[in-house]
């Protein structure tokens, strides 16, 4: 079997060159939270950064948006990805740190934007009817509506379960992690 310290350092690579790959299956993750009824709730996010040495990941989002009124109440979420072609799965569970317009990073996070992802938040809230016959393509250059509804989401990862599907030999192992980031009594386990 491989090394767990070799498997936690090339899940996080793996991460960290999602970021900046769109083709790759982990730059587009699932986070799921849980709403107001207690009903799980998972949507699909891009992956805008991912830190190895602090264990955290980065989202963006609207604040208008469901996902960050129930990250308020709990703050528990998972993050999950799989590669096809890999066939590994990464299951990240952890606690969400939300970031809005008024904070430092997302002041930061939101001026290096392009003006076509900033355009994403100066439409209508999200999940919002939407009508369509007055649909028009956004001509103005200006996002600055969108400022103010944009928000940063940090997951601070606790957990990562390794699962890697291999024909007759499947493998997982769990690797918790301290609150500073630190690998803390990883373990294989039965798939």
């Amino acid at each position: 079997m491989t090394p767990i310290q070799d498997i936690d350092l090339s899940a996080w690579q793996t991460l960290a060159e999602a970021v900046s790959q769109p083709d790759n299956p982990f730059r587009y993750l699932s986070l799921s939270s849980v709403d107001a009824d207690g009903q799980a709730q998972a949507r699909t996010l891009v992956l805008r950064r991912a830190t190895q040495a602090t264990r955290q990941l980065e989202f963006h989002t609207d604040i208008r948006s469901a996902k960050w009124q129930e990250l308020a109440v709990n703050p528990r979420v998972t993050v999950l990805g799989y590669g096809h072609q890999s066939r590994l799965q990464l299951r990240l569970q952890g606690n969400a740190q939300r970031y809005d317009a008024d904070s430092e990073l997302a002041s930061r996070v939101w001026h290096s934007l392009p003006a076509h992802t900033q355009s994403t938040y100066t439409g209508g809230p999200p999940g919002d009817a939407r009508d369509i016959s007055t649909d028009q393509p956004a001509e103005s250059a200006d996002n600055s509506a969108g400022k103010a509804r944009f928000g940063v989401i940090i997951v601070q990862v606790t957990l990562l379960d390794w699962y890697q599907l291999q024909r007759g030999n499947n493998q997982r192992a769990l690797l918790p992690y301290s609150i500073t980031g630190e690998l803390d009594a990883a373990r294989w386990v039965n798939p």
